[in-house]
């Protein structure tokens, strides 16, 4: 296993999810509610712009590893269903929006790692759709840990919700989009086996 700044990086990820989560079963005599919301929103941004800066440094010192590009999709799947789990427990995530986001995340891991064994891992390659999937769905979950009126007149939650409807939708095309680039392999693999 390589070990490096990136690597590094992706590790620390991983060991920040637990705090996101756990900091909400702190007794209220260590850490007030109020400042619940607050610890586990700036750690779980921490945690994202280590997602950033990982991937921008191994690129940058050429330190890209088949293990790094193994960790790093698990730490960043990781660290949304677990913030997904414990906003839906807080009550401020639909359950049934939680379901789509993390279930696509399952379906599409198997299928690239379906793929990257036939050989074909270029065919779901990273779309725009994923990408501005992501950029919502890393934008409203902080929005939702923090559940707070910034400024008096911004509702973290409403903004938060909202984005993460826009996150579900872009999941669910997003997911048919790999899927359909993916459907004339499966085909051909599937007509193999009889």
């Amino acid at each position: 296993m390589p070990f490096n700044i990136p690597i590094l990086l992706t590790w620390l990820r991983v060991a920040l999810i637990p705090l996101v989560v756990g900091v909400f079963y702190l007794p209220p005599s260590m850490l007030l509610h109020g400042d619940q919301n607050l610890v586990a929103t700036l750690v779980f941004i921490v945690a994202a712009v280590t997602d950033w800066f990982d991937g921008f440094l191994a690129r940058r010192w050429n330190q890209t590893s088949a293990f790094g590009a193994f960790l790093d999709p698990v730490a960043d799947k990781l660290m949304v269903a677990g913030a997904l789990l414990v906003l839906v427990q807080l009550d401020r995530v639909n359950a049934v929006l939680a379901f789509i986001i993390i279930g696509r995340e399952i379906t599409i891991s198997a299928l690239r790692e379906w793929m990257a064994q036939i050989g074909a891992s270029k065919s779901v390659a990273v779309s725009s759709i994923g990408k501005i999937k992501t950029a919502a769905q890393m934008t409203a979950i902080p929005l939702l840990l923090y559940h707070e009126v910034i400024f008096g007149a911004i509702d973290t939650h409403v903004w938060g919700e909202k984005l993460l409807w826009l996150a579900c939708v872009l999941t669910v095309w997003s997911m048919f989009y790999y899927l359909r680039l993916a459907w004339p392999l499966i085909k051909e693999k599937a007509g193999n086996l009889h």
